[in-house]
């Protein structure tokens, strides 16, 4: 009953056909070198990650973790014009939106299955107080929290299921025990090595599903230990461990990894549990799709806010000159902050990763250019402000309020570049 959101799946019920594709773009992946690790902050210190990925999805989305974002090598998509490097890497992307779709399917299916069973459940036996409240819980797993604007989920239920597994990207890993030095150890059941410690994804829609596909390269001698004595986990296989979160007294749960296996981590299982990835001996690859929260991670949302902030630029239409149409507290603020999430969350994080997504495509490289063409003129904006509140004339109030909400961004936007350029 601990565990009951979590839906395993053996590679014998996934087609063969699909199975070849996907490993094969797995592979392909990694010998264009498409792998790679990434930079993440922890309480304020920088660390490299031990495993190396790649995010693949919807052209536009990002996806952040470890205030690290991510940009997607955009899928085969119909109505946007993709060149990739290679035929290979655009067949590999094909493979993992065809592995996409199949686990979606596969995530409704489990959803509507729990569903029905939960509410017979109900209905089958006498309503005692526990179980009213269990019936009450049914009714509200729809609710959504207040700061969700576009990636919402529908109040009911039912028709919220295929909204919690729209999956809009998938993070590749690739983990190669050999290579990684240090392999903490589990700390809490003795369950072997981790090669990624107990840990939520983050930056996900609430109460979405997790869908998680595993192709470890086995042969022969990584095969599971057929001797009987052996106590624990396999340590030549790789697991998927979960533990109840802040709970060490409930038991964990590690399951076996094999070739093409998949599980799925349904409703709210990735909030209330916590898992972590257990080392085998031979290289894993794994594909983990998710409904990434994406009301702050589109191009489509970034655009918006630079065409927000630049309604407060108007041009002299004899002198061609440059001008701020309001200089109320309100408006600057807004602007300045926005000036700040397109220099911070987009350009520094794009560009701080280097070429790298170069490997796939050069998708990104036309709207970063568009992108840091707004945050020029926003910088012109910035200079704007300062000349306009230097003048002589202004009300004191008003000049004293906007060069008080104009400075503590500014300070914000020197304390971050000083942190960037460290970095």
């Amino acid at each position: 009953t601990k565990y009951s959101k979590l839906i395993f799946g053996k590679s014998d019920t996934v087609p063969e056909e699909l199975h070849q594709t996907v490993q094969e773009g797995f592979l392909t992946l990694r010998k264009h070198d498409c792998f790679f690790q990434d930079l993440v902050r922890i309480k304020g210190k920088d660390f490299v990650t031990p495993v190396s990925r790649i995010l693949i999805g919807n052209p536009g989305c990002t996806y952040k973790y470890l205030n690290t974002r991510l940009f997607t090598v955009p899928w085969p998509t119909e109505g946007y014009d993709i060149k990739y490097c290679s035929p290979q890497i655009h067949d590999a992307c094909k493979a993992l939106i065809r592995l996409n779709d199949y686990l979606r399917i596969e995530a409704v299916k489990a959803l509507q299955g729990q569903n029905w069973f939960e509410t017979k459940e109900i209905k089958d036996t006498t309503v005692t107080d526990r179980e009213q409240n269990f019936a009450t819980s049914l009714t509200e797993k729809g609710s959504v929290s207040k700061d969700q604007s576009i990636c919402c989920v529908p109040e009911d239920d039912y028709i919220s299921l295929k909204n919690r597994t729209l999956y809009n990207l998938t993070l590749l890993n690739y983990m190669d025990p050999l290579q990684m030095l240090y392999l903490k150890q589990e700390p809490y059941f003795g369950m072997g090595s981790m090669a990624v410690s107990w840990h939520h994804d983050e930056n996900l829609v609430e109460r979405s599903t997790v869908a998680v596909y595993s192709y470890s390269c086995e042969d022969s001698a990584m095969e599971e230990s057929n001797e009987q004595n052996l106590k624990g986990r396999d340590p030549a296989v790789w697991h998927v461990g979960l533990k109840v979160a802040w709970d060490i007294e409930t038991p964990g749960l590690a399951i076996p990894l094999h070739q093409g296996d998949f599980y799925l981590m349904l409703d709210d299982l990735n909030m209330t549990h916590q898992h972590c990835v257990l080392a085998g001996f031979s290289p894993r690859f794994s594909s983990t799709h998710r409904v990434a929260d994406c009301s702050r991670g589109t191009l489509e949302y970034i655009f918006g806010q630079c065409e927000l902030a630049l309604q407060n630029l108007q041009t002299d239409s004899d002198s061609m000159a440059l001008s701020l149409k309001s200089l109320e507290t309100a408006v600057v603020k807004q602007v300045e902050e926005i000036h700040n999430e397109v220099e911070f969350e987009w350009l520094r994080q794009f560009w701080f990763q280097g070429k790298r997504y170069l490997k796939c495509t050069d998708w990104w490289l036309k709207p970063m250019a568009k992108l840091e063409e707004f945050w020029r003129k926003m910088e012109i904006m910035t200079s704007l402000v300062l000349s306009e509140v230097g003048k002589e004339g202004q009300i004191e109030e008003q000049r004293n309020e906007t060069i008080s909400c104009f400075l503590l961004v500014l300070t914000e936007r020197q304390r971050l570049r000083k942190e960037w350029t460290a970095r």
